[in-house]
């Protein structure tokens, strides 16, 4: 008896998935229905219908047709592609009775077989006789959207198999030539068949190096040489995400702050001047508001990463609710907290937003990149305002409001030196990074 109820080969164009496809149809048992879920066609191309659903009949309940390929004898399934119906990757990825084949392979190989074969018009080759050759361009361009998409599907599919607690079969495009790797997975299948030799049906397109296949190596090397591959230059996040904070947005006059702790002073006062203002809502009651307010404007400001560590340690210091942190950063990290205190303590948030303190990350110090994010988790705002502009902004945002006015905030003067500069770049990269911070300016 099979493994499994259904199998989906999770695959791309140009990845050899047709070729695999022939294998597991040369399986006794096993059958795979093409791309059943390609928005442009349904199965395979000149085909009106499959399993006696037409296509028109397949978009209006796509999940009926992947009923009736379960229900099919034996063991069935189709393929799978990033840009086929979306409504159908979730419950495949979801059921653990749906055997995962990940189909992959070399993402520059994939993309110059699709340059070929959009050229030529020949998607399939089944006698090398009849092989139409020409030479692709690369086009810088257009493999980073290949490359994003690719790596993107498959990001995808790992997290639904790591979070539902599934595993997958893995073939390589090279893995198609290797009868001993067809018939493991046949084994893995759980089907008693196995293949005696390789399908003949259809053999390989384009078997040049890649330097034959593509017109312009040189180029397409130069442009390869310049993608960080390996990701070099991310910068590492081990914040905690954060919710959206929606109890702590102001509204009023069709207008919604969705401030970033600690607040900018003069902003809810400038606010109340265009009228009532509402707060306290819930992610419902907000849903409500912005129904009510057609063409209602949200927005939320930005302050330098080395001020924000400045406020924050003043609230450190002087909040009775910050009391067990000052405990902890005296009696575990040895910080002789004071107002001359902020280069060290920049140099324990660092540490904290990297999960490496006691404690945990505060709104307060948080980063203002793991803040934005949780505002994505309920809405984008329409502005992300500076600080420094938001008499501009605001104006902008609001015409014929009144002027914004700036109020000071309640703490000492911060005056920035080149070590507080440096402490600061290096407790917070990703906003400075992100949001194109300079040094910071003092009023």
């Amino acid at each position: 008896m099979p493994h499994f109820e259904s199998f989906v080969v999770l695959a791309g164009m140009r990845t050899g998935s047709n070729l695999l496809e022939a294998a597991l149809n040369a399986l006794p048992g096993v059958t795979c229905h093409g791309e059943a879920f390609n928005p442009a066609l349904i199965g395979y191309p000149k085909r009106s219908a499959l399993l006696g659903m037409t296509r028109a009949e397949r978009d209006a309940d796509p999940l009926a047709l992947w009923a009736r390929i379960k229900a099919a004898p034996g063991l069935n399934g189709c393929r799978y592609f990033h840009d086929h119906d979306p409504r159908l990757l979730a419950p495949m990825l979801a059921d653990p009775a749906c055997a995962k084949i990940v189909l992959t392979r070399n993402p520059v190989e994939s993309y110059v077989s699709l340059q070929i074969a959009r050229a030529t018009g020949q998607w399939k080759l089944g006698d090398a006789r009849n092989r139409k050759s020409v030479r692709a361009e690369f086009d810088p361009a257009g493999f980073e959207a290949h490359l994003a998409a690719v790596q993107g599907f498959q990001i995808h599919i790992l997290h639904g198999l790591q979070t539902s607690g599934q595993s997958a079969f893995y073939v390589d495009y090279d893995d198609l030539q290797d009868l001993e790797v067809l018939n493991g997975l046949a084994a893995w299948l759980g089907v008693e068949g196995r293949l005696a030799a390789l399908p003949d049906s259809l053999v390989v397109q384009n078997p040049e190096p890649i330097e034959a296949k593509v017109g312009n190596f040189a180029q397409m090397s130069a442009a390869l040489a310049r993608l960080d591959r390996f990701n070099l230059s991310r910068t590492p996040n081990f914040e905690p995400r954060r919710g959206p904070n929606v109890p702590g947005f102001l509204a009023a006059g069709g207008l919604l702050y969705m401030p970033l702790r600690p607040d900018v002073p003069g902003v809810a006062e400038w606010l109340a001047g265009l009228g009532p203002v509402e707060r306290g809502f819930s992610q419902k009651t907000l849903r409500q508001w912005k129904r009510r307010h057609p063409g209602h404007r949200s927005f939320t400001v930005l302050r330098h990463p080395l001020l924000r560590a400045h406020l924050a340690l003043h609230a450190v210091l002087t909040r009775d609710d910050m009391g067990h942190v000052r405990d902890v950063l005296r009696e575990s990290y040895r910080l002789a907290l004071g107002p001359e205190a902020l280069e060290p303590f920049l140099g324990w948030i660092k540490a904290n937003l990297n999960g490496q303190t006691s404690l945990p990350v505060s709104p307060l110090w948080a980063s203002q990149s793991a803040l934005m994010q949780g505002l994505g988790q309920f809405a984008t705002p329409d502005l992300i305002a500076r600080e420094e502009d938001l008499p501009r902004d605001l104006g902008w945002l609001a015409p014929g409001a009144p002027a914004f006015t700036p109020l000071p905030d309640p703490v000492p003067a911060l005056i920035p030196t080149p070590a507080l500069q440096k402490a600061a770049r290096e407790a917070y990269p990703r906003d400075f990074m992100q949001f194109g911070f300079g040094e910071y300016q003092a009023a």
